[in-house]
């Protein structure tokens, strides 16, 4: 079974950036959809971005313009650039696979967390004003 692990968290001040790294067990070869999840304390986890077979993403309105999912196969990698970050992005976040096909919806947000089967166990990213 597929397997995932986050990397590169770690506390920022506000206005700076950080890529999140998360490296998958296996070949893709291009059938997994991907996302990015993230939880902040005594909240619920929400969606930050997905990326669908076709290569369609999707982002959360608040991280629209500021953060960019992308995959590279050869190193099995997905990856959540995050620029601009602001305080209010302190989470822990989360990556998230399926192999379910599901094609993203055209202006529409990503994918709620029932939509993945695979998880990672999530990489902390502070931010301080």
């Amino acid at each position: 079974q597929l397997q995932l692990m986050e990397s590169g968290g770690g506390s920022v001040q506000s206005g700076g950036s950080l890529t999140l790294s998360c490296l998958y067990s296996e070949n893709s070869y291009g059938n997994y959809c991907w996302g990015w999840f993230r939880q902040a304390p005594g909240k619920e986890r929400e969606a930050v971005a997905s990326l669908d077979t076709a290569g369609s993403r999707s982002y959360a309105d608040s991280v629209k313009g500021r953060f960019t999912i992308s995959e590279d196969a050869s190193k099995k990698t997905v990856y959540l650039q995050m620029n601009n970050l602001k305080p209010e992005d302190t989470a822990m976040y989360y990556c998230a696979a399926d192999k379910g096909g599901w094609l993203l919806r055209p202006l529409a947000p990503p994918p709620g967390e029932t939509e993945f089967s695979v998880w990672g166990q999530g990489t902390q990213v502070t931010v301080s004003s």
